[in-house]
């Protein structure tokens, strides 16, 4: 049934004896390159040799019922578990985002609705925050440029899993679903008649990995300095340390100003762009590219939602796959798996169909 798992078995064994071996370890970018594949592939062999752990139990209680009855009720449990094991199995083998096995950059972006928008982008940092501090992942704050109200106008974090752990498990297979754009209703802090309102942030989403390889030409950038601002425009900076880089073949802007030096800022900004190049030229790469990043949106407009946070109902619901969640105060808090796995199903189960239309 799973005869093609073999050369997965194999190949699993040999990454073993290399992983065993201590000169693969003088080759960082080799070392990772073998740990990746062999995290991809431990998941899949370990099912794999419980179904057939499960198939040969079977086996035994089926013959041993000949003899005694009473074994006739052990290998049906024994059946039903190994149709589970098989059905997962079944989902391990089928073709994924290659990009999924990543850390994540995300970018949040006020969009319309002004000082509210603002405000709500800083609670959705805040939320991813708590969440990747949940699941025990890194927070780096790349980029960030607040408001008055202290809001955020734009912002771009890192978020790193702690060691090579299971691809459902890594920040960009699970944040990906983030991308688009979230609407809020509530009433904002500046209502003085208590009317609620709507408005809505951007969320972005790239890949941050050093596993795949992207050759930036330097003469194809374009690199302009600025003086960084602070809330409300004002600056904060006497020099021009505030870094923009245009990768001129594909249009690609970032900026990065969070930085004290124009040279840290530099290095953030190409860091951000690297991100993104991975994530066209996967989309490129492929013929039929991840939907989800395919529909991550370039504007933050108020009718094209992923999401609406609904403030006077405590109500969550995500467009997408129907869910609906009446914790917002918890989400918010850091409580998104639920919304997440959501995605995560919705996404497997199109996987699966294109998988058994081939």
């Amino acid at each position: 049934m799973f005869e093609r798992v073999n050369a997965l078995v194999e190949e699993m064994r040999e990454l073993e004896t290399q992983l065993a071996d201590p000169s693969l370890h003088s080759d960082p970018g080799r070392a990772r390159a073998v740990g990746k594949r062999h995290a991809q592939l431990r998941p899949i062999v370990e099912t794999y040799e419980r179904w057939l752990s499960l198939s040969e139990d079977e086996q035994a209680a089926l013959e041993l019922a000949e003899a005694d009855a009473g074994f006739a009720e052990e290998a049906e449990q024994l059946a039903v578990e190994r149709e589970h094991v098989a059905e997962r199995l079944s989902e391990l083998l089928v073709p994924r985002d290659p990009l999924d096995d990543s850390d994540a950059i995300v970018e949040i972006k006020a969009g319309e609705g002004g000082d509210e928008s603002a405000l709500f982008a800083g609670d959705l940092m805040r939320m991813y925050d708590r969440y990747a501090q949940a699941r025990g992942w890194r927070v780096e704050v790349i980029d960030l440029e607040e408001t008055n109200l202290g809001g955020v106008k734009d912002a771009t974090i890192s978020i790193k899993a702690k060691g090579r752990t299971e691809v459902d498990d890594m920040p960009f297979a699970r944040l990906k679903f983030e991308a688009g754009v979230h609407r809020v209703q509530r009433v904002p802090v500046t209502e003085s008649q208590g009317r609620i309102h709507t408005s809505a942030a951007g969320v972005l989403v790239f890949p941050e990995t050093e596993d795949v390889e992207i050759t930036i030409d330097p003469n194809d950038l374009r690199i302009d300095v600025y003086r960084s601002s602070g809330p409300g425009g004002q600056s904060v900076n006497t020099t021009d340390s505030a870094v923009r880089i245009t990768h001129l073949p594909t249009g690609v802007v970032v900026s990065c100003q969070n930085e004290k030096s124009q040279l840290q800022n530099k290095e953030q900004a190409m860091r951000i762009l690297r991100a993104r190049l991975v994530a066209l030229a996967e989309e490129e790469k492929a013929a039929e590219a991840s939907a989800t990043r395919k529909e991550q949106v370039r504007t933050v407009d108020r009718s094209e939602r992923i999401r609406t946070y609904n403030f006077p109902e405590n109500r969550l619901s995500d467009h997408r796959t129907g869910f609906k969640a009446y914790n917002l105060d918890q989400v918010l808090a850091g409580d998104l798996d639920p919304v997440i796995t959501s995605c995560l199903q919705a996404d497997l189960n199109h996987r699966l169909e294109s998988a058994e239309s081939v």
